[in-house]
């Protein structure tokens, strides 16, 4: 199997079994929540500084890629928010689920895609 071949396939495998191997660490919530003020000043914190370490701290690119809202305007919202929960395998995006549950990673996802995060 050729590197990008095992390479997507490896990223498939890991997505299969992610939810699964990480149990109820953070349970998948459906439709619109929003996090009460507090937590929201959180994961604005969390993005800005431990995203930003990564993808710039103004969020417009580093190691990783641009986190604006023009360079996420076509991306699935729920790519996204699987990306912030179990990473990208063979990247050094990492795991966030163990920090924010799936409401709050969808939460992030529409701020980003609606730029209130990449404002400063």
């Amino acid at each position: 199997m050729s590197f990008p071949a095992r390479a997507v396939f490896l990223w498939i495998a890991a997505a299969a079994v992610a939810p699964a191997a990480l149990g109820d660490v953070a349970p998948r919530t459906t439709g619109d929540v929003t996090p009460d003020a507090a937590r929201r000043s959180e994961l604005v914190n969390l993005v800005r500084q431990d995203c930003g370490s990564c993808h710039g701290m103004t969020l417009k690119g580093g190691l990783g890629p641009a986190l604006t809202r023009e360079s996420l305007r076509d991306k699935p919202p729920g790519s996204l928010a699987a990306a912030i929960l179990y990473g990208r395998p063979g990247t050094p995006m990492p795991p966030w689920r163990a920090f924010v549950s799936s409401s709050e990673a969808d939460w992030i996802v529409r701020q980003l895609q609606e730029g209130t995060l990449d404002e400063r």
